[in-house]
């Protein structure tokens, strides 16, 4: 058995999931197919080596199978593909036996691609000095990322420091958007559709981070006293800023980690931006996962709630991650775009089940088999 494998997941049969044949398995294949095009080609998650990602060939072989199905098998066609490749197995762990699921978005912001009346907050490209440190400087900084000054590494500017005119004159703004509010807000979810002025539209997605730690200001506003526990969203968060613009900046600044952004070209304009495997999102069926345990292109199957509490039992591919999402049962749902979207995933945070579907082959080398 692979190590601590054993501790996280046990395979179970595909009856045990609840509400397995009533789900929309051909939207899933259709996401799992754009990662298998990444596997194919690339395959970069194997490289970082996840706890439970098994072997490319594994993968490789599955997505060769995918191809015979044609390009929009229905839904049967689509399930019985799963049920014959894969093995469920649901994922534990005795630190968080409830796990956690959030929820995040392609904000809709108005926006220009010069400084114009109305538009004063930029939106930066990856700065040239920004890097990725080695192990060594990892070891010596803490960081992942920083800049590297008189030869020695050393943390990134601060989100103060970038917003109070560290970077005024050097070319680096990719947009100008109404708000700092917006800014923040696109930052969080490291993505964004800009309105333009003329009718168009620009996407933004992710390019790097700063490196410096991420603050939750939600929890910075709990803990003064600003908003109860039990309300706090970002819809609550918003207004709270908006009540409150002078004091609005100085809470963002707690947050010192700053994402920069680059243009997309995207080929599909009803997908999402890409994620960090590279390839666009789906509404309702990407998700974010800790990468420290799952291969990206790794169907997993989620039961939890929406807010409202309407049960969401859905087939969904891991195609991303993000730096609050630390543990194999924590995941973050893409929502997709719009009013809709923001909202549910604004006040999203429950809790549920997680089973990974995972290849015959990989089930067999990690030990976990039935």
């Amino acid at each position: 058995m692979s190590a601590g494998a054993g501790k996280y997941l046990q395979a179970v049969s595909f009856e045990q999931l609840a509400g397995w044949h009533d789900d929309d398995h051909a939207a899933s294949l259709a996401a799992w197919n754009l990662s298998c095009a990444e596997i194919t080609q690339y395959g970069r998650s194997f490289k970082r080596k996840p706890r439970f990602g098994g072997a490319r060939k594994d993968w490789l072989a599955l997505c060769s199978a995918a191809q015979k199905l044609g390009s929009k098998p229905d839904r049967d066609t689509a399930r019985k593909f799963f049920e014959a490749n894969f093995v469920p197995v649901q994922v534990s762990d005795p630190a968080s036996p409830a796990g956690l699921f959030t929820g995040y978005f392609e904000p809709e912001v108005a926006g220009s691609r010069q400084r114009a009346k109305g538009y004063d907050v930029p939106l930066y490209a990856k700065p040239r000095d920004l890097v990725a440190f080695d192990a060594a400087q990892r070891k010596a900084t803490g960081l992942r990322y920083g800049r590297i000054v008189g030869g020695k590494p050393r943390p990134y500017l601060t989100r103060k420091q970038i917003e109070t005119g560290a970077y005024a004159g050097k070319g680096l703004e990719l947009a100008w958007l109404k708000s700092w509010a917006d800014a923040f807000f696109m930052q969080i979810q490291g993505s964004g559709r800009i309105r333009l002025p003329d009718g168009g539209t620009m996407r933004l997605g992710y390019a790097a981070k700063s490196g410096l730690a991420y603050t939750a200001v939600g929890a910075v506003l709990v803990r003064r006293g600003d908003i109860p526990r039990a309300e706090i969203s970002m819809q609550s968060i918003r207004k709270w800023m908006a009540d409150n613009p002078t004091r609005a900046r100085e809470l963002m600044w707690h947050n010192e980690s700053y994402v920069f952004f680059r243009e997309l070209n995207l080929k599909d304009p009803h997908l999402g931006p890409l994620g960090a495997q590279q390839v666009q999102l789906t509404p309702l069926r990407s998700l974010a996962v800790d990468r420290r345990y799952w291969t990206l292109g790794t169907p997993l199957w989620l039961q939890t709630s929406l807010p409202e509490g309407t049960k969401f039992n859905h087939l969904m591919i891991a195609q991303d991650t993000g730096s609050a999402i630390k543990n194999p049962i924590r995941g973050d749902i893409f929502f997709g775009a719009g009013n809709k979207a923001a909202e549910l995933a604004g006040h999203m945070q429950s809790p549920g089940k997680l089973f990974a579907l995972l290849p015959k082959a990989t089930v067999k080398r990690l030990g976990v088999g039935r």
